[in-house]
């Protein structure tokens, strides 16, 4: 009766608890190192492409990031700080350059006059339509270049990267900013 083979380290006994549960986590790690590199490599491949195909386009991410989310209301520094998850000082930098730039302006804090929240201005919400349309137009562009079948499973992992990305942030945290 020929003998059955053993095992290999890569092909764990699977009625092995103890084997079965190091693969799974194994594979959990890769799959994660996977989706990190892919996550990272197309945020820098769009940042990349946004410049090269509009090179008018030249605020820096970090502060489209603000421009977002004073897109909903205004905000006191360090509430866009905790928003961003960011150190104050590091947001009232960012604010310093976008008001030099014209796009946001300070308020009146009606609940705290001795604060003042950011809004933004119209030259700001131009900015941040007009950065909305060049990024759609290079991914609309970019997703014409896939097959149809690649298009098509892109946009069906969209509701799970969506729940991954709620994931990420966390019970209580702030809302993901739109068009990232």
């Amino acid at each position: 009766m020929p003998s059955l083979p053993n095992p290999s380290p890569t092909s764990p006994d699977p009625t092995d608890t103890g084997d079965e549960s190091a693969l799974e986590k194994a594979v959990a790690i890769e799959r994660a190192q996977r989706l990190t590199d892919v996550i990272t490599r197309l945020r820098r491949a769009l940042r990349s492409s946004i410049r090269t195909d509009y090179p008018w386009e030249s605020l820096p991410m970090a502060q489209v990031e603000l421009l977002q989310t004073l897109a909903a209301a205004p905000l006191r520094v360090g509430e866009l700080a905790a928003r961003q998850r960011l150190a104050p000082n590091t947001v009232s930098g960012l604010v310093g350059k976008l008001l030099e730039a014209g796009f946001v302006d300070r308020q009146a804090d009606p609940g705290d006059r001795r604060t003042a929240r950011i809004a933004l201005t119209e030259a700001g919400h131009q900015q941040l339509r007009d950065w909305q349309r060049a990024h759609e137009r290079r991914m609309a562009d970019a997703l014409e270049s896939l097959s149809p079948a690649d298009r098509d499973a892109v946009m069906r992992a969209l509701p799970g990267l969506e729940q991954l990305a709620t994931a990420l942030s966390g019970p209580g945290a702030p809302e993901d900013r739109p068009g990232l």
